[in-house]
């Protein structure tokens, strides 16, 4: 299992970025989950069992989305694997 931990730039909050990435991750065989974070970025915390399927579902929201846009920068680092997870959810 490979994890990564992702924090997003930009105009991401109060435009539906997590409710977006939540549906996307429905089309990769991804877990993790997506928050809001103080200082107005989003965090998203994701695991698959390879890091094609992660790269995959990053391409789709950075690149391919209707959220693109908003994304300013990107900051990804590899965490260990994320326990107890099931499913992709939005954390408040």
């Amino acid at each position: 299992m490979i994890a990564k931990r992702i924090i997003f730039a930009g105009k991401v909050q109060g435009v539906g970025f997590r409710y977006a990435t939540k549906d996307i991750a429905k089309s990769y065989d991804v877990c993790g989950w997506v928050k809001n974070l103080a200082d107005g970025t989003v965090e998203v915390q994701v695991m698959a069992e390879t890091g094609a399927e992660i790269e995959a579902f990053l391409l789709e929201l950075t690149e391919e989305s209707t959220l693109a846009h908003h994304i300013q920068s990107m900051h990804a680092t590899v965490i260990p694997p994320l326990e107890g997870v099931k499913g992709f959810t939005i954390e408040r």
